[in-house]
């Protein structure tokens, strides 16, 4: 059975799907599936939207043309027909479609936690049980409320249209919260699904990743992936761990070195012995880590809620206040009058002024920063970006561009810079190595003429050697080519200082002599140093956390001058030491790429993944940079900034609007001046004041980022 829980409220547990019983929120479940399941909550919540749409568009319409007829009864059927007409498309809306938001309403008052469902149904129950009033009893009513015809208005319309928002809310929401199970999914997946494993008599036999004990001997293939976690008992090869530890370059694995689930093995092949299965391997820690931090976040609804708690006792208390005083001091029939009253002032208070001051300015910020390479998949995170001071940032794909490139040619006396790099593309032309790759590349940017290679031999961990034009040639470690008899010494300083800018050395050798020296790295994207800048003039502490080795790290970052900088971190240790920043006041964004970040990313207060990084990373991030760019983390907080700042502004319109709305719908005015506020005028005033806020909204696409 699946355990569901509330993303706002953690104390909150249930053994099915279903309601917070606090907030009203969906429950959503707590372990990670496998595969994406369709949730049964966002289907059954898409067709009432579907039902509610398609009824509420033809009332919108004859309520409209019945306005702009001037309730000419050569426009309509006759004002009693029309008036049960709209019942009829109202009322499967209203009591079908709208069901669930009435029952977390209804709960919300059972239970005396109010929030915004609460404001929902007394707005909505409100409008339409007084319309069903009207409809059935219009001679309840005093003379003045009634309009030529003899009828009393009637707002089905607007009962119906609050409730296809309010939906379009929970099904835009439910669909956010389902794509956040996607990165759990991703996660689950770099594990594959089978492992290969050897039997007792030597032969090998295919077993779910399930079916994997400790102490099994397995085999790993040229280009799979490692089961689980484990020990190299045979064979040599190179795995790239880039997506869990965050190296950039493949690493050599020989027996006894340590081998990590999720990760992808090169071209050897090897034997292991599983260590770590199931729930205790490093994948599967990630996984638990994501999705725990996933749990703890608060949605920006919150706000909106604690508002709630004040708002709807005040609502409720005024409209029972006004009952009261029509009851016992308002002229004959007094309880036609008294019901106007707290009629209106329920419409008046209706929430969606209220309601929409978060999401309009979210919805228009969302598209704004779409248009600036700013995709921000949780709302929440631009609530909690304005107030961010510390930027962790990957180095791996994040500060670099996450791929090894050449980055300096040394030849040695008597031979040229070219000569040296077509010698080592030559060779690695024909080799394995997690470097050849780059060597080559770097001969074809050139345009150097390949050489061809005869005697070719690879020695792991040491290099290749081969004879070019008939002289001995070798490229690789010092190691080797001191095996070989060849003297580095007059390569030796350049070589320490490239080592300490954080590059790997690879020697050339030709002729029984040092040729010169080729530098590989993973170099700094061109824009990273001015984003750092930027960030750092706006007051954010940039901290640089990476997988990466020490020596590596500490070049980069003195390169873009990073001070603060911690190495060598294992991905359970990233989210670990964000937590840390947290403990000691920081509100703390991380930015990186890979599935090594995805612990880290989840637990921040903002999560920023590097559109060009791994999936996992983009799906456990709140806000993914599209142009994978830094200067990106500037353009989303400056409209993290603006969005905070125009919902503030639209909610004092909304509660500004209601100061003023709510005492002259209950009748604050008829004692003075004889004028007492119709129904209609108050849902009119509740249109007015949605207006407002939408056009406040729409500012936030003229903004500069």
């Amino acid at each position: 059975m699946t355990d569901y829980g509330c993303p706002m409220h953690p104390q909150v547990r249930s053994g099915g799907a279903g309601a917070c019983p606090v907030c009203g929120m969906a429950l959503e479940p707590l372990a990670a599936a496998g595969a994406a399941e369709p949730s049964r909550e966002l289907r059954a919540m898409t067709r009432r939207l579907g039902l509610g749409a398609v009824l509420a568009l033809p009332l919108a319409i004859l309520e409209m043309t019945h306005h702009l007829a001037g309730g000419s009864l050569h426009a309509h059927p006759g004002p009693r027909l029309m008036q049960w007409i709209q019942l009829g498309l109202a009322s499967p809306v209203v009591l079908g479609a709208g069901r669930p938001l009435l029952e977390r309403g209804w709960d919300s008052l059972r239970r005396r936690s109010l929030n915004m469902f609460t404001l929902i149904t007394l707005g909505v129950g409100a409008a339409y049980l007084d319309s069903i009033a009207a409809t059935l009893a219009p001679d309840a009513f005093p003379v003045g409320l009634r309009q030529h015809d003899g009828t009393v208005p009637v707002y089905y319309e607007a009962a119906a249209v609050i409730t296809v928002l309010v939906l379009l809310g929970q099904v835009l929401e439910l669909r956010a919260r389902e794509q956040t199970g996607s990165a759990l999914r991703s996660l689950l997946r770099l594990a594959p699904a089978s492992a290969r494993r050897i039997r007792t008599d030597g032969a090998d036999e295919e077993v779910p990743l399930a079916g994997v004990r400790v102490g099994d001997r397995l085999r790993v293939r040229p280009g799979e992936g490692v089961p689980v976690d484990g020990v190299v008992l045979e064979g040599h090869t190179s795995v790239d761990e880039s997506l869990v530890t965050g190296e950039s370059l493949p690493v050599e694995k020989q027996p006894r070195d340590a081998v990590i689930g999720g990760t992808v093995n090169g071209t050897g092949s090897f034997i292991m012995q599983a260590q770590c299965v199931g729930a205790d391997t490093l994948l599967a820690r990630i996984v638990a880590l994501v999705a725990e931090a996933q749990r703890s976040r608060a949605p920006v609804q919150r706000l909106a809620d604690t508002v709630s708690a004040w708002f709807v006792p005040a609502v409720v208390g005024a409209a029972i206040l006004a009952f009261t005083a029509w009851m016992l001091f308002g002229p004959a029939p007094a309880f036609a009058y008294a019901l106007a009253a707290g009629v209106s002032v329920l419409i008046i208070a209706c929430p969606c002024a209220l309601g929409l001051a978060t999401p309009m300015s979210i919805v228009v910020a969302i598209g704004k920063g779409a248009n600036a390479g700013v995709l921000i998949r949780n709302a929440a995170a631009l609530e909690r970006l304005e107030r961010v001071d510390t930027l962790v940032v990957d180095k791996t794909g994040t500060l670099t561009e996450g791929r090894p490139a050449v980055s300096a040619v040394v030849p040695a006396a008597g031979f040229a810079e070219a000569a040296v790099l077509r010698l080592g593309a030559s060779l690695e032309r024909a080799s394995e190595h997690p470097l050849a790759a780059a060597i080559v590349a770097a001969g074809d940017e050139r345009g150097l003429p390949m050489e061809e290679v005869a005697d070719f031999r690879s020695l792991t961990g040491q290099g290749v050697t081969g004879r070019i034009a008939g002289e001995p040639v070798a490229l690789g470690s010092a190691r080797l080519l001191a095996e070989l008899g060849i003297s580095l010494a007059e390569l030796e300083l350049p070589a320490a200082q490239l080592r300490r800018d954080g590059a790997t050395v690879i020697f050339v050798a030709s002729g029984g002599r040092a040729a010169g020296l080729i530098a590989v790295a993973d170099p700094v994207r061109v824009t990273t140093p001015a984003a750092l800048a930027r960030l750092t003039a706006e007051g954010i502490a940039i901290v640089m956390l990476t997988g990466d080795n020490r020596t590596t790290a500490q070049a980069v970052a003195a390169r873009l001058g990073i001070t603060q900088i911690e190495a060598e971190v294992r991905p359970e240790e990233k989210s670990a030491a964000v937590r840390r920043l947290q403990e000691a006041g920081h509100v703390v964004a991380v930015a990186g790429d890979g599935v090594n970040d995805a612990p880290a990313l989840a637990a921040a207060d903002v999560g920023l993944a590097i559109g060009t990084g791994t999936e996992v990373a983009v799906r456990s991030a709140a806000i993914t940079l599209l142009r994978g760019d830094l200067a990106g983390v500037a353009r989303a907080r400056r409209l993290s900034c603006a969005t905070m700042r125009n919902i503030r502004q639209n909610l004092a319109l909304a509660f500004v609007y209601n100061a003023l709305g709510i005492p002259l719908a209950a009748g604050a005015l008829y004692p003075a001046f004889g004028l007492l506020l119709s129904p209609v005028a108050a849902a009119t005033a509740m249109s007015l004041s949605s207006v407002s806020v939408i056009a406040n909204s729409l500012r936030l696409r003229s903004l500069r980022l």
